[in-house]
């Protein structure tokens, strides 16, 4: 559990019902945040990555809720080890960003804040499609 301001705050796992999947995630989001930021995964890249939950921290201190998502599911990501036809379906995974985004505008925690985008690699560029889709 963190600290923010006195109050307790733990990171909580959500699941988001995405066109008949459901994605594993890992919210954020302490009282009087000014915004989120939903993570948008680079090829061969998860929610667990170091590297990610290391700038989530660092937004965190920052005051702002995060979102670590999956975009994939347990079952994508086996034939994506095999043959890459996931991580490089740029229209899939942003699709599943708008959907995200979607899901987190009817969370309690998150409905009231501004969605920022974080990405990487393809993640960098789902994220662009799912931000030209909420304009």
């Amino acid at each position: 559990m963190n600290s923010s301001g006195g109050e307790a705050v733990a990171e909580r796992a959500v699941v988001v019902p995405c066109d008949g999947v459901h994605l594993p995630g890992d919210l954020w989001a302490a009282p009087g945040v000014r915004g989120v930021v939903l993570f948008a995964h680079g090829s061969g890249s998860s929610r667990h990555s170091p590297r990610n939950r290391h700038v989530a921290k660092a937004l965190q201190r920052a005051g702002l809720a995060t979102l670590l998502i999956d975009l994939l599911t347990a079952e994508e990501v086996k034939l994506d080890d095999f043959d890459a036809s996931y991580r490089f379906n740029v229209p899939l995974l942003g699709s599943r960003l708008e959907a995200v985004i979607d899901w987190l505008g009817r969370e309690p925690s998150t409905s009231r804040l501004a969605v920022g985008l974080f990405g990487a690699s393809t993640g960098a560029a789902a994220a662009l499609v799912a931000a030209a889709c909420q304009v």
